[in-house]
C-alpha cells in the first residue's frame, strides 16, 4: 500500500506525536508499504531552524525505509497564540503547494491531529489523489484549550467544534489513543465502527533498565544536580500548561531539607512560569534544564530513581494518556503518576504509585516513601517493564494500526 503521512510535527522534534508517528512509518515500511511521511521544517518547540534546514523550502530525505518531504513553514517558538497558528496556517498552505507533487501518489492518507490546519491540507491531499482519509487523534481539539480557559469566545468555539464534528465525518476511519477519546467521538455522533483505540506504546529496545555503564549514569546524575546518596526525582517532558508543573515545585519545597533532588528536562510554553516558581519558593533541590536530543533520553531516564507522569486537574484529562508514561516504565524506573481515569488505571495495573492530580502534599508524600526504599523502587521497576512488554510494544501496535488502513468507512474490509 502507498501511505501518505501529513504531520506537523516530526523528528528530530522530539515528544509524543514524533514518537509515534516515526514508529508506525518505519514499521509499515519494513513490513513492506511505500511510506511518504509529509511534514515541516524541524523547529518544534524552540521555533529555531537547524543551520541545514534554513533558506530551504522544500527538502527530501529518506529514513529508516521510508520517505519524508519537508516543506517551509513559518518557524515560531511553541508559546503564543497568533504566531503558533501562523505557524500551522503556513504548513496547511506549504504541504499542499509545495509537497502535494512531491509526495507521489497514496492509496490512503494519514493525517495527525492537532493541528486542525494540517487535518484540511490532509483531506485537500487525500481528495487530490483519489485516497482514503484516515484522522489520526492524539489531543481533543478544541475542548482541550476551553477546559484550560486558552478560548472563551463561545462563537469561535462553536466554529471550532462543527470544523472538528466535518472533519470527523469527512475522515474513512478515526484512531484516537485513549478509550476515553473514543467514548468521547461516539457520544458527539461518530459511528462507533469508524472510531479505533490504538494506545500510544514505547521501543522496547531502546528503554533499558540497565542504560549505560555505571560510571556514565554516576556523570549523568551529577550533571542533573544529585549526588551519590541522593534520590534523582525526574521529570522529562513538554513543559506545558497541561502538566501542572508548578505542582511539582510545591512538592519540592515540602522536601527541601532531604537527601531528595529534583530536575525538569525540556522546554515547552509553561517554563517560565515554573522557572518563577521555582525562584519564589528559592528551591536549592531543583535543577531546570533544556530538552536533550531523543538519542539522549534512554540513558537520560537510567539516572534516575523516580519518574513523574503530571496533568493537571482538569475534567477532560481523565480521558489522556502521556505517551511519556510508556517510556519511563520500559526505563525500569520507579514511577508516580499525578493523573486521574485512564492514565490511573494503567499506571495502578502497572504497579505504579499514583496520587491526586495537582496535590502536592500527597506527591510529596509518595516521593518520601519511595525514597527511602530502594529495593521498592527496583520492584516497581521490574513490574513496569514487564506490563509494557506485554502490552505497549510500539512495533506490535503498529501492526495492529495498519489493519486499520484497509478498512472502508462502514468498518469492513475494502
Amino acid at each position: 500500500m502507498r501511505i501518505l503521512i501529513v504531520t506537523h510535527y516530526f523528528p528530530p522534534e522530539t515528544g509524543a506525536p514524533q514518537a509515534r508517528l516515526s514508529a508506525l512509518a518505519a514499521t509499515w515500511a519494513a513490513d513492506g508499504d511505500d511510506v511518504t511521511v509529509l511534514t515541516g521544517m524541524p523547529n518544534h518547540p524552540t521555533g529555531v531552524l537547524p543551520a541545514s534546514y534554513r533558506r530551504a523550502v522544500r527538502r527530501r530525505e529518506f529514513a529508516d525505509g521510508y520517505r519524508v518531504v519537508r516543506t517551509w513553514l513559518y518557524a515560531t517558538p511553541n508559546e503564543g497564540v497568533a504566531r503558533k497558528t501562523l505557524g500551522h496556517l503556513s504548513f496547511m498552505a506549504s504541504s499542499v503547494l509545495l509537497g502535494g507533487r512531491a509526495s507521489g501518489p497514496a492509496d490512503v492518507v494519514v493525517v495527525s491531529s492537532p493541528t486542525f490546519f494540517s487535518i484540511l491540507s490532509g483531506w485537500l491531499l487525500a481528495r487530490l489523489k483519489r485516497a482514503r482519509f484516515v484522522l489520526d487523534v492524539r489531543d481533543l481539539w478544541p475542548a482541550i484549550f476551553v477546559e484550560l480557559g486558552v478560548l472563551t469566545n463561545r462563537r469561535i468555539i462553536a466554529v471550532l467544534e462543527r470544523l472538528e464534528l466535518a472533519a470527523y465525518a469527512a475522515a474513512d476511519q478515526v484512531v484516537v489513543v485513549s478509550e476515553g477519546f473514543r467514548d468521547n467521538l461516539i457520544r458527539r455522533g461518530v459511528p462507533p465502527e469508524k472510531v479505533h483505540t490504538i494506545r500510544n506504546g514505547v521501543d522496547l529496545g531502546r528503554f533499558t533498565p540497565a542504560g549505560g555503564s555505571a560510571g556514565e549514569r554516576d556523570e549523568l546524575r551529577a550533571r542533573l544536580g544529585a549526588g551519590p546518596d541522593d534520590c534523582l526525582v525526574l521529570y522529562a517532558g513538554t513543559h506545558g500548561i497541561s502538566q501542572g508543573l508548578t505542582a511539582i515545585a510545591d512538592a519540592a519545597a515540602l522536601l527541601d531539607r532531604r537527601a531528595i533532588r529534583f530536575a525538569f528536562v525540556g522546554d515547552g510554553a509553561d517554563k517560565k512560569r515554573l522557572a518563577r516558581r521555582v525562584a519564589e519558593l528559592g528551591l536549592r533541590n531543583v535543577l531546570l534544564l533544556p530538552g536533550v536530543p531523543n538519542a539522549e533520553m534512554p540513558a537520560l531516564l537510567a539516572a534516575a530513581d523516580i519518574c513523574l507522569v503530571p496533568l493537571r486537574k482538569v475534567p477532560l484529562f481523565a480521558t489522556f494518556i502521556p505517551s511519556k508514561m510508556f517510556e519511563y516504565l520500559a526505563a525500569g524506573r520507579a514511577v508516580i503518576g499525578s493523573v486521574a481515569g485512564e492514565a490511573a488505571q494503567i499506571l495502578a495495573a502497572a504497579a505504579a504509585v499514583v496520587v491526586p492530580p495537582e496535590d502536592s502534599g500527597s506527591l510529596a508524600a509518595a516521593i518520601t516513601a519511595l525514597a527511602a526504599d530502594p529495593p521498592l523502587r527496583t520492584e516497581i521497576g521490574r513490574v513496569g517493564r514487564a506490563f509494557v512488554e506485554r502490552h505497549y510494544d510500539r512495533a506490535a501496535l503498529a501492526l495492529e494500526y495498519r489493519k486499520i488502513l484497509d478498512l472502508g468507512p462502514s468498518g469492513g474490509p475494502r
